[in-house]
């Protein structure tokens, strides 16, 4: 069977799922991983055929694609900064908004690092912290963005910090510090072993409110962790109360914290954490021009 033939095929089929251009895109992906084709193979070569022996496979996985799962645990790993990680139905897919919160993070820690450089030895490390660390995606990349930099990874599901440790990441960069994840849960700081204080906070919550899941795909509300993703519709800044409350402990003075956010919940969010105390706090808007972010100090 030609890949030309077999990628029609499967737009076919996904066609009641995905827009085709998506489903093209999902498509290639999977052959990428199981044949070693590009996403360009069937354009530069319509001639290629698929061996034999893997088109029992690639239909066994189009079966899975049809009833809504990921690509991303077909295979098992997902592409975010970059970088491959491996990732499980016991953690969340990264998402491509969710790469401007490192961008921001690797940008003020390269700051703070250059700001303590004078000091030679006797400068401390930039600490950062993530929490809700799920596959340890953020935690991995900002530690690979800023050699040097100490990252520990929070989270509060066991099966998701076995994704975290387990990610197979050889940085060619001597100084850059593999992160440290361990357990701890959000609404409750005083029960992770955690000690000291650290330069940045990163988090990227549940924030989807249980009302929006009606309009959600199968492939995210089928298959993905829902204790990674919602929140009741009457409290929907649960665990935004939790992140304030860790960064009163563990935020440095001067400190920043970054938190991904619910576009609907924008000024609310905001407000949280002025009303926490926390000093310049804004709302920063993703590529889609929605309210994506919020950034505050200590």
């Amino acid at each position: 069977m030609l890949l030309t033939e077999f990628l029609k095929e499967g737009i076919s089929s996904l066609e009641s799922l995905y827009p085709a251009a998506e489903a093209r895109s999902i498509l290639t992906i999977l052959c990428e991983d199981r044949l070693g084709t590009k996403n360009y193979t069937h354009i530069v070569n319509p001639s290629y055929a698929i061996p034999d022996r893997k088109l029992p496979g690639l239909r066994s996985d189009l079966q899975r694609l049809c009833k809504g799962e990921p690509v991303q645990y077909i295979i098992g790993k997902a592409w975010f900064c970059g970088y491959s990680f491996k990732v499980t139905p016991a953690v969340l897919i990264p998402r491509p908004e969710t790469e401007m919160l490192v961008k921001e993070a690797i940008t003020v820690a390269s700051r703070m690092q250059r700001v303590r450089l004078p000091y030679g030895k006797a400068a401390s490390e930039v600490k950062v912290l993530d929490l809700g660390t799920g596959s340890g995606c953020i935690a991995w990349t900002v530690a690979l963005g800023v050699p040097g930099v100490r990252v520990v990874g929070v989270d509060i599901s066991e099966e998701a910090l076995m994704v975290a440790t387990s990610q197979d990441i050889s940085p060619s960069d001597r100084k850059v510090i593999p992160p440290e994840f361990i357990w701890g849960d959000i609404m409750d700081p005083g029960k992770c072993n955690l000690e000291g204080e650290f330069d940045i906070i990163l988090s990227n919550p549940p924030y989807i409110m249980e009302k929006e899941k009606k309009d959600m795909r199968v492939n995210v509300v089928g298959y993905e962790p829902h204790g990674a993703l919602f929140v009741p519709d009457g409290d929907p800044l649960f665990f935004y109360r939790g992140i304030a409350a860790w960064s009163g402990r563990f935020l440095k003075k001067g400190g920043c914290g970054i938190c991904e956010i619910n576009e609907m919940m924008g000024e609310e969010t905001a407000a949280l954490f002025k009303d926490a105390g926390y000093s310049r706090v804004e709302l920063v808007k993703d590529f889609n021009d929605r309210n994506r972010f919020v950034i505050f100090s200590k």
